[in-house]
């Protein structure tokens, strides 16, 4: 209940304004993810570079909390932007790959999977100094999971 509380206030606190996505701009996001598939939650952080006016490369490493084991990922992705202004949204490609231990301190039981990542998403500028993040994620690797990321953006 709190969590949609402080949603909607955050959503309330919405200021109209234009922001174009131009070539030297970034942000840095602090985000959460939930995997569809498997119900795990992980935690991570990003940045985000527009190399190109719309074009953005965003890096990003999640660290995610399954009941047994430890698994993290790292991605790095290709936004392109569709749209400007107070809603940004944008279609995303990229490399991911994914470390997994299902069995901690056991030698040898590590796994490394490589894949690649589509989505789509949304930047919605806050304030001038924070904006929020929302994210629908598939990554083709192993576990093959779709996922929702949310989170904060701080542009620089």
């Amino acid at each position: 209940m709190k969590k949609a509380l402080l949603f909607f206030v955050l959503m309330g606190a919405l200021v109209i304004q234009s922001e174009a996505q131009e070539k030297g701009d970034a942000r840095l996001h602090a985000l959460a993810t939930y995997g569809l598939r498997f119900g795990e939650f992980g935690a991570g952080a990003g940045a985000e570079f527009f190399f190109a006016d719309k074009f953005a490369l965003m890096p990003s490493f999640v660290k995610y909390f399954p009941e047994v084991g430890n698994s993290s990922n790292l991605s790095f992705d290709l936004r392109y932007y569709v749209t400007e202004g107070p809603s940004q949204l944008y279609f995303m490609a990229g490399y991911s790959q994914t470390f997994q231990n299902n069995q901690p301190g056991q030698p040898g039981v590590k796994q490394n999977y490589v894949g690649a990542n589509v989505g789509v998403g949304a930047y919605i500028v806050l304030t001038e100094w924070v904006g929020l993040s929302t994210e629908f994620k598939f990554q083709s690797q192993f576990r093959q999971e779709p996922g929702f990321r949310i989170g904060l953006a701080f542009p620089l």
